[in-house]
């Protein structure tokens, strides 16, 4: 996927997961200049009261962090960017925590997970990362300690439960195996439903482009058992035309790919497509990829 559409599926997928274990900050931005984090979490004072399956993910999410994830391997430059936003949360935390008079530990400071779906020998050697095995899995690698950050390589992780949820995020034939588990997973799995829903939505938007490259159309090919899954669950539900909360989220979905996060004029118009009819509103989105801004704004 290309950048922007990589960031805004994995921001969705990242928060689906991590809800019920604490609070998600979407695209914070970073007040020293114009960068956005992926995604901030932090985690509940207290624990969610039932174990949720989500592995290497949950042991990553046991404490304050910063996602930042890649659909191809990120450079030096981006690398050292992902710091530098690391270092700015940093610093306005611990301002604002001098405002209060109060002091905080080491631990309390964020920590940055960048995830790649692959990194070079020649990279892991610059950046002087080194894995520990003896407490997390294979393909986790850390810079040194005081820099907080860590490197997951999806394409390295082992094959197991614990890994599927960050194995969806990865390329090629790791993510197609990783979608094909999660269509397996049974239905009282607490996040299947959702994150097949999440899928199913964004191969749709891909779908949308006009001028595919390769690596889109075997996005496509990969996210495909989630979208024919979920396209099954809907016609078994009787809901294949959605409900009107369903469809607005839907047509959201396919705006927000297509434009962006909608400010408040495109969002007017969320609405007025969802009470097309049928036949007119299916042609305005399929079309949608071809339409400026302007030329949609025109035709409702």
């Amino acid at each position: 996927m290309t950048r922007q559409i990589h960031d805004q599926f994995a921001k969705e997928y990242l928060e689906e997961l991590l809800t019920p274990l604490g609070t998600i900050r979407k695209s914070k931005k970073v007040k020293s200049e114009v960068q956005e984090i992926d995604v901030w979490f932090e985690p509940f004072s207290s624990p969610p009261p039932t174990e949720l399956p989500l592995g290497l993910l949950r042991k990553m999410a046991a404490t304050s962090c910063l996602f930042e994830p890649f659909g191809n391997p990120p450079t030096e430059v981006e690398i050292r960017g992902c710091l530098s936003k690391l270092y700015t949360v940093h610093g306005e935390i611990l301002r604002k925590a001098k405002r209060l008079n109060k002091t905080l530990t080491e631990a309390e400071l964020p920590v940055l997970w960048i995830l790649t779906p692959t990194f070079s020998a020649r990279m892991i050697e610059d950046f002087g990362t080194h894995s520990d095995e003896s407490n997390w899995l294979t393909g986790v690698y850390f810079l040194a300690k005081s820099l907080k950050a860590g490197i997951i390589v999806i394409h390295q992780l082992p094959v197991n439960e614990d890994t599927l949820w960050l194995r969806v995020l990865g390329k090629r034939g790791t993510q197609k195996r990783a979608v094909e588990e999660l269509v397996e997973l049974p239905e009282r799995n607490p996040f299947r439903e959702n994150l097949l829903e999440i899928l199913a939505n964004w191969r749709k938007n891909l779908e949308l482009r006009d001028n595919l490259s390769t690596e889109e159309q075997e996005d496509i090919m990969n996210l495909s058992p989630a979208y024919l899954q979920q396209r099954e669950e809907w016609k078994q539900e009787g809901i294949q035309q959605g409900s009107l909360e369903e469809r607005y989220s839907l047509i959201t979905s396919l705006l927000e790919g297509r434009f962006g996060p909608l400010d408040s004029e495109l969002s007017s118009l969320v609405e007025k497509i969802a009470q097309l009819p049928i036949s007119e509103r299916t042609a305005l989105l399929l079309s949608l990829a071809n339409l400026s801004r302007e030329e949609l704004l025109e035709r409702l």
